[in-house]
């Protein structure tokens, strides 16, 4: 009829869109997979933590057999592509050696925790029953005839310590970042029986006895440049420090650099120049380090600066290091095994009292060798090789690279 409206209870189809049901149970799924995909950055975001608990054993030229204990708790990245090892851990180490040698260390690093920040606490008692001491200067001399008639520790010092040492770094720019620290430390040196020539410096006076015990105490600042792809075991890069240091009576200026390219899929290239003067009348305690971002380390003489020799074959106020590294690997799964083949060159010297610290050729020590090393993962790496300089040859063993 005209005016009215007319209803129509048939079923209207659209010309381009067709309606799909779905039943019960595939709603329900698809419910759940799409609060899953809105909750996985959530997920990702959240930080967690992990623990390690196991025995270490090692071995050492000086130390002898390494037996101790470990623990740890760390907080991974993830699946996160970053150069940190983790965003933050604790670790526990306790061990003694069959020479005499002890160490009980708790150390607490942040490198990731918050953005832009890095800090990090580390205290503990650690003695070195076997340290070298060869006497002060660049040409001291080692004889193995003298290992006959004066006794096995005639170039051993036995040095005991127990420190504190803090730290922070904040980013400015980029890779770029300051730091500021801080360390307490309290440094014994003992000699061992029979004749040694610690014992002879000492009594001479060559070696102040008024250091002998030391308390250290000390602050630092720096700017640091990184731009390694992985701080454990990096591909491509540059790291690059500049240190001053003031300690108890002394100060201490620092530079350093390491380089690391990768030409070849299977190829890494590294290189590390550092050198370090001191000023004001630095202890014995100051002349056997070598200050870094990380951790002081012995200098010159040891894996982390001559590695050919023994751990503080030449003690002095200057220091200048350098070396060269071809890493090549013969296995390669990436993120989770590496096995490779390195050869390396090391150099390092000393500088006296009075003497400037400079890049020079002159009165060089050198060191050459080879190692095999097994990365597993993205944190846990293992060197092990030989090394031969003008002592001798040394049988090499690391829980890291040395630079």
């Amino acid at each position: 009829m005209p005016g009215v409206t007319r209803l129509t209870t048939g079923k209207r189809r659209s010309s381009g869109t067709r309606r799909i049901s779905t039943s019960g149970p595939l709603r329900a799924a698809s419910v759940a997979l799409a609060l899953l995909a809105a909750a996985a950055p959530a997920v990702s975001a959240q930080r967690y933590w992990r623990g390690s608990f196991y025995p270490n054993l090692s071995h050492s030229t000086g130390d002898g057999l390494w037996i101790g204990l470990h623990y740890g708790r760390y907080s991974p990245v993830a699946f996160a592509e970053r150069p940190e090892p983790n965003l933050a851990s604790i670790n526990l180490d306790a061990g003694a050696s069959t020479q005499g040698s002890y160490a009980f260390v708790v150390d607490a690093q942040a490198p990731a925790w918050w953005p832009g920040w890095r800090a990090g606490l580390t205290f503990g008692a650690v003695r070195v029953n076997r340290l070298g001491y060869y006497g002060l200067g660049n040409d001291t001399e080692y004889s193995s005839d003298s290992l006959t008639t004066a006794g096995s520790y005639f170039y051993k010092v036995s040095r005991t310590t127990q420190f504190v040492r803090a730290g922070v770094q904040r980013r400015v720019i980029g890779p770029l970042r300051i730091l500021a620290g801080a360390s307490i430390e309290h440094t014994d040196f003992r000699a061992l029986p029979g004749r040694s020539v610690f014992g002879n410096d000492l009594a001479a006076g060559i070696v102040d006895p008024g250091t002998i015990p030391f308390t250290d105490k000390a602050v630092r600042a720096g700017v640091v440049l990184d731009t390694r792809d992985n701080e454990i075991d990096p591909h491509r890069g540059v790291a690059a420090e500049a240190l001053f240091a003031s300690g108890t009576g002394y100060t201490r200026t620092t530079a350093s650099a390491r380089l690391y390219v990768h030409p070849l899929h299977r190829l890494v290239l590294a290189g590390r120049i550092a050198a370090e003067g001191t000023g004001g009348n630095p202890p014995l305690a100051a002349l056997e380090l070598m200050e870094s971002s990380a951790r002081p380390f012995v200098a010159v003489g040891g894996y982390y600066s001559l590695r050919a020799y023994y751990n503080g074959r030449f003690t002095g106020p200057g220091k200048l290091i350098g070396g060269l590294e071809a890493r090549y690997a013969l296995i390669s799964v990436p993120s989770v095994v590496e096995v490779k083949l390195v050869g390396f060159y090391d150099a390092g010297r000393v500088f006296e009292r009075g003497e400037a610290v400079r890049l020079t050729t002159t009165g060089l020590h050198g060191s050459g060798g080879a190692e095999l090393a097994l990365r597993l993962l993205r944190n846990s790496l293992l060197c092990m090789g030989y090394g031969h300089g003008s002592d001798g040859g040394r049988f090499l063993f690391g829980t890291s690279w040395s630079y």
